[in-house]
């Protein structure tokens, strides 16, 4: 009774879930999960909820497999429980897509489970992970290399997809979970690949923490305890991100942006936090990016790094600094900046031109006299259309560049000119130019108007262009 007492305990702390749910239970056959099933089965009737047993075969022990399925399927049905169970050939699948055999096991596993939960409409999936098992994980990944959110282990509940992971046995011992199973005449398995040390985790559990705990008793205890404390201040932490996320981070698709200043005034543990939410935003492949690039990145946003600067960030991402703003670009706003030249011509008798490339807009005018109109802004020009060669041309920047600069004398490259505005470098590909078919370039739309095609008082021809990027 009082394994029972302390998971309807830890259900209620940690909102594991609520009467009138539906619970599919993830059931190998070994005692935590034969365990887990039984507790479940239970409270089923006290707290209104419906639980399912999912049983995956994997097909790596074929005769202990197969005798696993016959337990786990024997124990629901006597329980009154409803169970569901496939059989897997792993190792074909493995062998043709080259997976990681324990990556490629839990990803056929959790699909199963998700397709069960779907089936029943379920909105839990219960795991029997356990407090050994959270020990284990903690010491794992300090020896792989680890922050704040590694040592909380595993948590207690997490959402995938549509439903949420729920883990109730966190905070039970493996000793205990055997002992309960005695005590409930509850059938279980033994896997025997769990004693094979080419598993990391066994190694950890065969050598490693047995070794360790001849120095102190207490290690799992000790571990486990990290986990609850890490987990507990890296969810305060997380929302803290999440917060200042919402506050400081400006969102286009594919793109997050943020002030240098912003950033590099936050506290160092916030910057790293802060840069690993935005690449999480873009992409959902961001587990490989090291430390190292973290670091990088945060860095780039001081007062004494170079104002322009550009990094793979990894999982389909780019990093730029771009004067006094950071931007990350996902792999997709990428592809739509980075294919290449783009070429629009303007007719005599074209009003209006959108470049989708980079978003912006003309609008034209031709006129027989000035008519009041001059320019406003370095967003408008007016040219003499008599000295101009048709069809004009909008493009982006080729190598070579040059222009005619009103006023200068000689020509200046286009490539100066964005330096000299600080144009930011992702934006200089797809700058849009204005030629005339004769090659001469004649405006760098808010930057600055060529000496070609000048307008007088008595100009009869002109022609008038407003450019916009919004």
């Amino acid at each position: 009774m009082n394994l029972r007492n302390e998971l309807e305990k830890a259900a209620v702390e940690r909102r594991l879930w609520s009467a009138g749910d539906c619970i599919v239970v993830a059931v190998s056959g070994g005692p935590d999960s034969m365990a887990l099933l039984h507790m479940l089965s239970v409270l089923s009737k006290e707290n209104r909820l419906t639980v399912i047993a999912a049983h995956v075969n994997h097909g790596f022990r074929v005769e202990e497999s197969a005798h696993e399925l016959m337990v786990v399927r024997a124990y629901a049905e006597q329980l009154g429980v409803i169970c569901e169970t496939v059989t897997l050939d792993m190792p074909a699948y493995i062998e043709e897509t080259r997976m990681n055999g324990q990556a490629a096991s839990r990803e056929k596993r959790y699909a199963f489970l998700h397709e069960v939960s779907a089936r029943y409409g379920a909105s839990k999936i219960a795991l029997a992970h356990h407090a050994d098992d959270q020990a284990e994980t903690v010491l794992m990944r300090l020896i792989r290399g680890t922050g704040l959110t590694g040592l909380a282990g595993m948590l207690s509940k997490r959402r995938e997809k549509n439903v949420e992971l729920i883990r109730p046995l966190l905070r039970m011992n493996k000793s205990d979970l055997l002992r309960y199973c005695e005590d409930y005449h509850i059938p279980y398995c033994t896997d025997s690949s769990n004693k094979e040390r080419h598993y990391f985790r066994n190694i950890i559990r065969l050598d490693i923490l047995p070794y360790l705990s001849k120095h102190n008793p207490q290690l799992s205890q000790s571990l486990q305890r990290l986990a609850e404390v890490a987990g507990a201040e890296d969810e305060w932490m997380e929302k803290q991100t999440e917060a200042l996320f919402a506050q400081l981070v400006t969102l286009s698709p594919n793109e997050c942006a943020i002030s240098c200043n912003d950033l590099h005034g936050l506290h160092v543990a916030l910057q790293r936090r802060l840069i690993k939410l935005i690449l999480s935003y873009l992409s959902k492949e961001t587990e490989k990016i090291s430390f190292e690039q973290i670091e990088t990145m945060r860095l780039a946003a001081s007062a004494h790094a170079p104002a322009t600067w550009r990094i793979d960030a990894g999982a389909g991402i780019r990093c730029a600094r771009e004067y006094d703003r950071m931007r990350w670009i996902s792999e997709t706003q990428l592809a739509s900046s980075e294919t290449g030249a783009y070429m629009y011509e303007v007719g005599m008798g074209t009003t209006g031109l959108v470049v989708e490339p980079c978003g912006w807009t003309f609008e034209i005018v031709r006129t027989s006299a000035l008519e009041g109109r001059k320019p406003m802004s370095r967003y408008e020009a007016i040219f003499d259309a008599s000295e101009l060669s048709y069809p004009l041309v909008v493009r982006n920047r080729r190598p070579g560049d040059r222009i005619q600069v009103l006023g200068l004398n000689g020509s200046k490259k286009v490539q100066d000119m964005f330096v000299d505005e600080k144009i930011a470098p992702l934006k200089r590909e797809l700058y849009p130019l204005l030629f005339d078919a004769a090659g001469r370039l004649l405006w760098i739309p808010g930057i600055r108007r060529s000496s070609h095609a000048l307008t007088e008082t008595h100009t009869k021809d002109v022609l008038f262009i407003r450019a916009g990027n919004e």
